[in-house]
């Protein structure tokens, strides 16, 4: 039943499941073990002594049920500021990683009904709008995998009756109950009692209805008036567009992890005009408008490897040449101009490889010939596209 809801799912239904080590991870994986096929992926974040050894001891418990498990590598974290944060992307990343190694498409993780509640709650006091009181979604989409959260309509008490009722025990990770931490300090309100899990699990559902109803409206709006090039700059037909949708292209074009200000964003979108916002630079063109990177807000080169994301948007598809870079056109957009019909602000944030510093390809201008660019495959790869899945409230 539960599983119908993020699904539909093939007929051999292989998914990966995250597993921590924790009673909610661990009741996820036990119960997948009874639905379909499950991958169990366990991140060892490496930033308390006895993590690795819990790892291995997590792994024996699952391979004891038949669940084959695999253990990442540790993420190589520092303690310091932003510290969960920064351990929340490392994760994600190595978990989707994996999956594709492995061939899998769906990541299933074992947030529940007070993860949700709390997730309401230190949004709310952080002054979270509308959209992100809806809290967490029960489908969402990273770059190549779907990440479901089928448990999120369970309380965790039920989840850890599940496990003791089949004989599975578990880790207990002392930092989920840091009070040093803001997410540590609300579950100690949560173990007081008190808190209202079911109400505001019935508020984030609310908001996910509103929120999946807005994000339609606009993907039809996005669809009627923007194109979206290969090199990553959107097209803008005619003088208006709505603040939702503008802040939708911001968003995707910026490759930012968060949203725009919003208030920037309708002052904008009132009255489009030349204008640099959240990392994207908005300039006239016939007929409409363009919505670019902006040039000064653009990573620095890297070094071009298969699988190398560049500026948090492109990314590279093969192996190049040795001693390549990949960063923007940047000034060799200057003898470049007849290639392309962009104004020079825009032709100057495109992906170009750089082979012992001469220019070696710009693949999306086709240049120097066929042949190189195809040796140097670019796609555009934000971290949010710009009309994603509609959300899907719990």
């Amino acid at each position: 039943m539960l599983m119908a809801a993020v699904g539909p799912f093939g007929a051999d239904r292989r998914v990966a499941v995250a597993v921590s080590g924790g009673s909610d991870s661990m009741a996820l994986a036990l119960l997948l073990a009874g639905w379909g096929r499950p991958a169990a992926l366990i991140v060892d974040h490496g930033l308390r002594p006895e993590s690795a050894s819990e790892a291995a001891l997590t792994a024996a418990r699952l391979a004891s049920r038949d669940i084959p498990a695999r253990v990442l590598p540790a993420l190589g974290l520092a303690h310091g500021p932003a510290l969960a944060e920064r351990a929340r992307t490392a994760r994600y990343a190595a978990l989707e990683t994996a999956c594709r190694d492995a061939g899998l498409t769906d990541l299933l993780v074992a947030h529940h009904a007070q993860d949700q509640a709390e997730t309401l709650l230190l949004r709310r006091r952080a002054g979270s709008g509308p959209s992100g009181l809806a809290g967490m979604a029960l489908v969402s989409h990273g770059d190549t995998v779907r990440v479901l959260r089928p448990l999120l309509p369970i309380l965790p008490a039920r989840l850890r009756a599940t496990l003791r009722h089949a004989g599975v025990t578990w880790v207990e990770d002392p930092s989920n109950s840091d009070l040093a931490t803001p997410r540590g300090r609300l579950r100690a309100e949560f173990h007081g009692g008190g808190v209202p899990v079911a109400e505001l699990c019935s508020e984030a559902h609310r908001h996910g209805l509103a929120r999946h109803s807005q994000e339609a409206l606009v993907a039809d709006e996005l669809a009627r008036v923007v194109s979206l090039l290969p090199g990553g700059i959107a097209v803008i037909s005619g003088s208006r567009i709505s603040a939702a949708a503008l802040s939708a292209l911001l968003w995707t074009v910026s490759g930012a992890r968060y949203p725009p200000a919003s208030a920037a964003v309708a002052h904008l979108a009132a009255r489009l005009r030349p204008a640099t916002l959240h990392g994207a630079a908005i300039l006239p063109t016939s007929g409409g408008w363009l919505v670019g990177r902006e040039a000064a807000a653009q990573a620095p080169a890297v070094l071009a490897q298969r699988g190398v994301k560049w500026d948090e948007r492109f990314l590279l598809l093969a192996d190049p040449p040795e001693a390549t870079m990949i960063g923007p056109l940047s000034d060799d957009a200057a003898r470049l101009r007849r290639w392309s019909g962009l104004p020079a602000a825009l032709l100057r944030t495109i992906p170009a490889i750089r082979c012992r510093h001469a220019l070696f390809a710009v693949p999306h201008l086709s240049y120097p010939d066929r042949e190189s660019c195809l040796a140097v495959p670019i796609v555009f790869c934000p971290s949010r596209p710009a009309g994603p899945a509609p959300f899907a409230a719990a």
